[in-house]
């Protein structure tokens, strides 16, 4: 009995300690859906084990695919992409050299952040943004971040937000560039520093999703660079109230800027 036991441990690849607790009892064995006595009972074929993809293949999609996510992103702030146009994947493909996949893949990222909406059959239509909505994103915007500064500005140090001013003279310098897309990321860079030291992910995350609704698309004219100088003056007001704990004029810089 002692070898036979020993043959069928041996037989199965379970070390003979082991080869009682791999037995399953036969009450069980019937009703075990991921074996293949379970499918057997039930006339059925245990689905075949998925491959596992090569990792160097993931990696070189994934990179491709943010890469044009990022392309598609700065060609909606800067408006070169136009509100309203219905643009396919294939099309995007063969304009930045890649296979329609990767494109479709960013572009139903964009829909989810509410830059395009899916056209059946066609493509994306970037979104066309009236005033109405940026208004709804400020006050959402006001909403979910005034209370966090207000309360940022009774409790962290002034040092720590002097450790800020070079994000906002990078703001600066993106401005007077004149490029809606420097200045974009440089801004959102800005105020995902500022809410960090609230030690919320969570809000930062969803604080940089919301900026970066209201930042596409951008209405393009002549004075870009004069809006762009004076939204990045107010980074500079706003550390220097925050430093000073002056809490009203911290909510009303805010305000202000939000609504700018």
């Amino acid at each position: 009995m002692k070898q036979g036991a020993q043959g069928s441990a041996v037989g199965t690849g379970i070390p003979e300690q082991d080869a009682g607790a791999a037995r399953v009892p036969e009450q069980q064995r019937g009703t075990d859906t991921a074996g293949s006595t379970g499918f057997a009972a039930r006339g059925e074929h245990p689905p075949a084990e998925a491959p596992v993809p090569h990792p160097r293949s993931v990696v070189q999609r994934s990179s491709v695919r943010g890469q044009i996510l990022d392309a598609l992103r700065t060609a909606l702030v800067t408006g070169e992409l136009t509100p309203g146009t219905v643009y396919s994947a294939p099309a995007l493909g063969e304009r930045f050299g890649v296979s329609a996949t990767p494109v479709r893949e960013a572009m139903q990222q964009l829909a989810q952040e509410g830059a395009v909406e899916v056209v059946p059959n066609r493509g994306f239509r970037v979104v066309l943004r009236d005033a109405r909505e940026l208004a709804e994103l400020a006050e959402v915007r006001s909403l979910l971040e005034v209370p966090v500064l207000l309360r940022l500005a009774a409790t962290v140090a002034p040092e720590r937000w002097a450790e800020l001013r070079p994000l906002a003279e990078t703001t600066v310098r993106a401005a007077s560039s004149g490029c809606r897309a420097t200045y974009a990321e440089a801004d959102r860079a800005f105020h995902r520093a500022v809410l960090s030291l609230s030690g919320n992910e969570q809000l930062v995350r969803i604080a940089d999703d919301l900026h970066r609704r209201a930042q596409w698309p951008l209405s393009s004219g002549r004075h870009i660079r004069t809006e762009l100088m004076a939204d990045a003056a107010q980074h500079a007001a706003l550390l220097d109230a925050l430093a000073l704990r002056d809490v009203e004029r911290v909510r009303v810089l805010v305000r202000e800027h939000f609504g700018a």
